[in-house]
């Protein structure tokens, strides 16, 4: 793939896997639907859409026993896949964090065993979503030392890169790290995720609503158009898009992983500091001080969810359906169409096999 190379700086975007894809929603700014005269503000603002699991919706208190299950999260060293990696842990599972910083990771790992004893089954591999080498590498680690994956969980992202920034591979950042680096490392394991009938989890955000709803084909890069929300919501959808796309070729070849797509609401986790401006900063640290954010563990609940439960349906949006879902009983959100524009989705595929310089064996 040929892609501009006018900016040659390239990130090191620190705290990738730290912080990850927990304060989603917040990574935009606040914009409110227009409705005419007849629309009820309440209406608005309710964005409850289905909630299977009744008014609480869906708690890990469902969750049964997961010993001898495995599963692999990116970014779990703190934020929401901390958390997730918590539940999983205490309902007997082992887990894999694919993280960028060792030295965090170890201490997670520490920390993990702290509260549930050494025998407790967490592991890392260290992966940089950013380097496309260091992804694969990872790749190749996890097929030699995990012989089965119950789920992979793409949790890790970057949000609100104040100016443009390019990988190590040339790709603008957050399409880099969010999108591009866990379509390699799905296609990298999912011969390993098939034949253990798992699942893909794919993190995305509220904020996929806030930019151009469909894909930058003709500037991946943003090179003449980059704004930090809109770049973050194209990264989002993009990684959206992937999953659906995936749904269809599984079913068309027949296989056996099942793919959810969800998101977090907005949690207060440490995600929008890393690499925001200072307003975009400021109108988070508002939120959080309104009570607007919740806790990064119920920001967890929809991966963890999608990564357990055994009656979701695929082909919708799962994730907090509270006020601008923002929090609330977590169940089935509005997928807008846009979303499934299939010639987007096929052209978008073709686009990142190219991109990652891999052909999927689907």
């Amino acid at each position: 793939m040929s892609l501009p190379q006018t900016r040659t700086r390239h990130a090191r975007l620190a705290g990738h896997d730290r912080t990850q894809s927990q304060t989603q929603l917040s990574c935009a700014p606040l914009t409110y639907p227009k409705r005419n005269r007849r629309t009820p503000a309440i209406r608005i603002l309710t964005m409850t859409r289905n909630t299977p699991f009744g008014l609480k919706g869906w708690t890990p208190d469902r969750i049964g026993s997961l010993v001898g299950k495995t599963y692999l999260i990116t970014g779990a060293n703190s934020g929401a896949g901390f958390q997730a990696t918590r539940i999983l842990l205490s309902k007997g599972a082992a887990v894999v964090m694919l993280n960028r910083n060792p030295t965090r990771s170890e201490a997670a790992i520490a920390a993990l065993q702290e509260e549930f004893g050494p025998a407790a089954n967490v592991s890392h591999i260290r992966m940089d979503l950013a380097e496309l080498a260091c992804v694969r590498s990872a790749a190749a680690e996890v097929l030699e030392k995990v012989p089965q994956i119950d789920a992979l969980i793409c949790n890790g992202a970057i949000a609100q890169v104040s100016r443009q920034q390019l990988t190590v591979d040339g790709f603008e950042s957050q399409l880099g790290v969010n999108h591009y680096g866990h379509f390699l490392l799905c296609g990298l394991l999912f011969e390993r995720i098939d034949a253990s009938h798992g699942r893909i989890v794919v993190v995305s955000s509220e904020g996929h609503k806030m930019g151009l709803k469909t894909i930058q084909f003709d500037d991946m890069n943003w090179e003449h158009n980059y704004h930090p929300n809109k770049v973050y919501s194209h990264s989002k959808l993009a990684q959206m898009m992937f999953a659906y796309e995936l749904q269809d070729r599984i079913e068309a070849g027949g296989r056996q992983v099942k793919v959810f797509v969800c998101h977090p609401g907005a949690s207060n986790t440490s995600l929008i500091r890393d690499n925001a401006n200072l307003a975009t900063r400021l109108s988070w640290a508002v939120m959080v001080k309104m009570g607007m954010a919740q806790t990064a563990e119920k920001g967890a609940y929809p991966e963890v969810m999608c990564a357990t439960e055994e009656t979701l349906r695929q082909r919708t949006y799962h994730g907090p359906t509270g006020l601008m879902n923002f929090g609330g009983p977590v169940g089935e959100c509005e997928l807008g169409a846009f979303v499934l524009e299939k010639s987007v989705m096929t052209r978008l595929w073709q686009v990142s096999e190219k991109a990652t310089q891999l052909s999927w064996s689907i």
